[in-house]
Formats: C-alpha cells, structure tokens, sequence
C-alpha cells in the first residue's frame, strides 16, 4: 500500500518538475531572444561591424541592415519566425554571414559530441584512478583514512582553461606530441579531451571515493566478508551501492563539459559549438545563438535522460521501492593538518581579493610588454 501510495505521489511531482524544465527552457530562449535589444548596443551597428571591421557606418547603411534584418519588428516577432521555420528544418539565415544556420550548427554540435564522449573518457578513467585504492583496500577490510583528499581537491578546482593553456603551450607547442590547434584527427581531440575531462573525473572520483567507505562500512558487506566472499565480488556490488548516488552528479558534469568546452575550444581553435555560440553573441548574430542553444538544451535534456536509465539498471526495484537508505560515511576525527590548511587556503583568497579590489581594472599598460627583459 506504501508503495503504490509512494509511486502515485511521484507521478504529480514528475510532472510539475517536467513542467518546470520546459518553462525554463522557454524563458531561456526568451532571454536569449532579447539579448541584442537587451545588450544597449545598437543590433544594427555590431552586425555592420562583424561583417566588415574596416568600414565607418553611416546612417543609411544601418537603417538598411536594420531594414534588412526587420530589427524595428522587435525580439518576439523574430523569435516567432525562428520557432516557426524550425519543423521545416529551417533555422534561419546568419546576419553576419547570410548562411543557412542549421549545417553550421549541427556541424558544430557533432565536433562539440565528440570532443564530450572523449572527455567522458578522461573523466571515467581520472574517477577509477582516483577510488582505486579505496576499492582495493575497502573490499578487504583493510580501508583507513585516506591521505589524498586534498591532491583530488586541487585537481578537481584546477580551472579547464588553465590547464588547456598548460597543454597547448608544454605537449603541443614544445614538446610537439600533439597538435596544439585545430581539428583534423584523432589527435587534435587529445589534448582537448585531457583539459576538459581531468578535472571532472577527479571530482567525480573525489565524490565516489567518499561513497564508497560508508558502502563498505555496511552490514551486508561486513557479512559477505565474514563469510569469505571474494574481494572483488564485494568490490563490484560496493561500486553498484556507491554509483547509485554519484551517478545524479553526472549531468551537472556533462552541462560542466559542455559549458568548459567554450573556452577550451577557443584556445585550441575547434570549430565546436560553444565557440560557435560564443562568437555569435559577441556579434549579436541572433539566430546562430538561438539554435546553438536550443541544441544545448536538448543535450542537457538526453543527457539526464541517459542518466536516469543508466541509474535505474544499475539499482532495479531498489530505486523504485525507495528500499536504499542514504550512504552515511563512517565517522573520522579531523586533524589539525586539515583545519590549518583550510584557514590557511581562506586567508590566501582573502588576499587575492582584496589585492584586486585595490587595484584599477581600467589601467592597462600597453607599452610595458614592448619593454626588454629585465
């Protein structure tokens, strides 16, 4: 009876979330509607200038890219007509370079692909790396306190356009091992792929690493030990116990991946679809943004749907019955080590802030870089 109350229940509360999304969505390609009227720059005048940078525009030719583009019909009407030519394919033509939109962004969207399927497996294999040891020494009985939490923080924070700048220039550029530029090959995607999908999967094993002592601390894993289970029998169904609450992180990884891909793309020049996006707003080309995100969204969308089922095999009735309790890690008493580095960690950025708060964001010394070495 609980249980049919449960799963009736859930329906409503599927729906409404269902409902939530699309609202979302709606209201995000509302806004990104309105951008170029929202921006405060003329629309007329930024296209004008990224069609041709040399050019002064005078008054006739923006009334006449206006007159072109229908600026005066305002963000709805566009916003209309690009809904409305979607169910025939059409997606609209680039204001910049009066291209069709959809071959530019489906290119676009299958480079972006690529690049997350192999930063997915950076990540999947940074995540084993990192919970190996605790795997090897949970399921045999022999698991204490680790020691390299902090390392996995660090690298789960390292910024993905800062470690792609440290690959571009030290495996691409002088070391030579892979292209530092471009998209040609299977090897043009390497060096992409490790910036993107390191400091994911360490955050991904960081969080699994955590999981998998309170799944090892469990009676029915005490109880397999005792009864002399193979260690890698209990490790794999610790995995499966301990996945089941990693997995929900995965999609706000993959929206990570896609999102950390704009920058990334940009310093390795590939011609992916958060470039692609990027280069479109600063140009206020509004209909290549449009469909570069409504493609965006209907990958965040397929992609927590390939979650949810991937969760579902893994856990079975267990996930529909609300039969698992919550993993709760076995207590562990923090040292001083772990409270001074943690003062000592906030102290550092209160510095860093307050030294860019002193500082004057506007005054840039050009002529200092032209200075010879000191």
């Amino acid at each position: 009876m609980s249980v049919m109350s449960a799963g009736t229940e859930a329906r409503p509360s599927r729906w409404r979330a269902g409902l939530g999304r699309l609202v979302a969505g709606a209201a995000l390609l509302t806004a990104v509607a309105m951008l170029p009227w929202l921006s405060g720059n003329d629309p007329a005048l930024t296209v004008l200038r990224a069609r041709s940078a040399d050019q002064d525009p005078t008054p006739e030719q923006l009334a006449a890219v206006r007159e072109q583009l229908g600026l005066n019909e305002g963000p709805f009407a566009h916003l209309a007509h690009w809904l409305g030519g979607l169910p025939q394919g059409d997606a609209g033509t680039s204001w910049v370079s009066g291209e069709a939109v959809l071959p530019q962004v489906t290119g676009a969207f299958a480079v972006s692909v690529t690049l997350t399927l192999g930063a997915l497996v950076v990540t999947i294999a940074v995540a084993a790396l990192v919970s190996a040891r605790t795997v090897y020494l949970g399921s045999r009985r022999r698991l204490h306190r680790g020691t390299g939490a902090i390392g996995v923080g660090v690298l789960a924070a390292l910024p993905k356009f800062l470690l792609a700048s440290l690959l571009a220039t030290v495996c691409g550029v002088w070391l030579g091992w892979f292209p530092s530029s471009g998209w040609e090959g299977p090897a043009s995607m390497v060096l992409p792929a490790l910036a993107l999908g390191v400091p994911s999967g360490a955050m991904i094993g960081g969080l699994l690493d955590q999981s998998l002592p309170a799944a090892f601390n469990e009676p029915w894993a005490r109880t397999w030990h005792a009864y002399g289970y193979a260690p890698h029998h209990v490790a794999r169904h610790a995995l499966r116990r301990a996945l089941a609450g990693v997995l929900p992180q995965l999609l706000p990884t993959v929206v990570g991946l896609v999102g950390g891909a704009v920058a990334v793309e940009k310093i390795f020049n590939i011609p992916g679809l958060g470039r692609l996006a990027l280069d479109a707003a600063i140009a206020q080309d509004l209909p290549p943004l449009q469909t570069a995100t409504l493609a965006l969204v209907l990958l965040g969308v397929v992609s927590g749907l390939l979650i949810q089922v991937l969760r579902r095999a893994l856990l079975g009735p267990a996930l529909r019955d609300g039969a698992l309790p919550a993993l709760h890690a076995p207590a562990a008493a923090r040292g001083r080590f772990t409270r001074w580095a943690a003062v000592a960690c906030a102290l550092a950025l209160l510095a860093l802030v307050t030294g860019g708060l002193l500082r004057d964001p506007l005054h840039v010394d050009t002529a200092a870089r032209l200075l010879p070495p000191s």
